[in-house]
């Protein structure tokens, strides 16, 4: 399924098709495997059936690439999407009672910046682990044709120390004969509704900062799930998306040539403009921890 056609296909049939499942955390309805595709050569894949929260994916994803665990670093910028798996209520809850309010524990950007590193805390490190991310921009640039460019977040010998195991488990990286860069993410768990648009925009973002770091052009973004659903609280929203006309989608604008990570590392969100985003109004829908 492709573009914005595509995610909207893949609501309508969980909706009808999906099988009603109680979860860890609430009722939702599910279906197993489904494949989604973004030409991002000439737009950017943001949504436009309803208003994403840009600033939230561009934060987000500079503090997964700067290996950030501290989620009030993000609170601090306006951005609350890890608020409710940092509480103290919630970490008290799965046995991460040492941890600071705040502290997420080795998540997504410290696996692909200091893989299997022994966990210190936020902003503490000793300099052992693996820099997944370093080797991917090195692959890129010096071996293209390999089919080795490849970044994990999924760690299970540190799983019970993340207040949350990923859900975007691990990118791979292709380079074509025409230098287009493309990437394939898998997920092994889409919330469909809040989750996934962030989740497609983020990977489109992170391919966009790789071509500028590496002279590339962007290619494809393809994101491949395990288990998509959506859950039974927001049935009511999705009905409301799907009800609205697709627009034409954005383009996105970094307004930066990169020459190292450090670059990535020190860009703020006003480096990023979207251009000609026109879209439906936002959909307020509860999160789900």
């Amino acid at each position: 399924m492709s573009g914005e056609q595509g995610y909207l296909d893949l609501l309508k049939s969980v909706l009808e098709n999906g099988e009603e499942r109680q979860t860890r955390n609430a009722i939702t309805y599910s279906q197993f495997g489904a494949q989604l595709r973004f030409n991002c050569r000439e737009s950017f894949p943001l949504l436009t059936t309803k208003r994403v929260f840009f600033r939230g994916i561009i934060e987000e994803l500079l503090w997964f690439i700067r290996g950030d665990t501290n989620a009030d670093h993000l609170a601090d910028k306006g951005v609350h999407i890890w608020d409710g798996n940092s509480s103290r209520e919630y970490l008290d809850s799965i046995g991460l009672n040492s941890y600071a309010p705040g502290d997420c524990g080795p998540v997504y950007g410290y696996q692909w910046r200091r893989w299997n590193e022994y966990y210190l805390g936020p902003g503490k490190n000793n300099g052992e682990g693996i820099d997944q991310f370093a080797e991917v921009v090195r692959l890129i640039r010096e071996e293209p044709m390999s089919r080795r460019i490849f970044m994990s977040g999924w760690n299970p010998q540190q799983l019970k120390e993340m207040c949350l195991p990923p859900c975007h488990v691990s990118y791979q990286f292709y380079v074509n004969s025409k230098d287009e860069l493309s990437v394939s993410l898998y997920q092994r768990s889409a919330d469909l509704f809040l989750g996934l648009p962030f989740n497609i925009a983020s990977t489109a973002t992170l391919l966009y900062l790789l071509c500028n770091l590496c002279n590339k052009k962007p290619g494809d973004v393809i994101i491949s799930i395990g288990d998509a659903h959506i859950y039974k609280d927001h049935l009511s929203q999705v009905k409301e998306q799907l009800a609205n006309e697709i627009y034409q989608s954005p383009t996105l604008t970094i307004n930066k040539n990169l020459e190292s990570i450090e670059d990535i590392e020190n860009l703020e969100f006003s480096d990023f403009v979207v251009n000609d985003y026109k879209c439906h109004k936002g959909i307020k829908a509860k999160m789900v921890v």
